[in-house]
């Protein structure tokens, strides 16, 4: 994988995006909508929150094309749009596992 440049512009950008993903409900909200599309009331169901604050997260989520909307009648369902967001989490995860490993290994856990 290449590395990409960064310039001033884009580093506010991938900040921007990064500020975004440090919401554990937001991603929370988009690990339910990785294997399907969901109404708000599903969201609220399977993560525990209230309606005001999932329909809140939504929508940063929605705004920055993390999300997307369908309106079908008097619902609206909301999936991926940049499914590469998970991308990311596995990286961030696989590193994460690898530190905790690393430590096991050290302090003899």
């Amino acid at each position: 994988m290449g590395k990409t440049a960064l310039n001033r512009g884009n580093m506010e950008s991938v900040a921007t995006r990064f500020r975004i993903l440090g919401v554990p409900l937001r991603l929370q909200i988009l690990n339910e909508l990785a294997d399907q599309e969901r109404t708000v009331g599903a969201l609220v169901e399977a993560t525990g929150s209230t309606q005001p604050n999932v329909s809140k997260h939504l929508a940063t989520l929605l705004a920055h094309r993390l999300v997307k909307r369908e309106k079908r009648g008097n619902s609206a369902y909301y999936s991926v749009a940049d499914p590469a967001v998970f991308e990311l989490c596995e990286i961030v995860c696989g590193n994460i596992e690898r530190a905790l490993e690393e430590e096991r290994r050290t302090f003899g856990g």
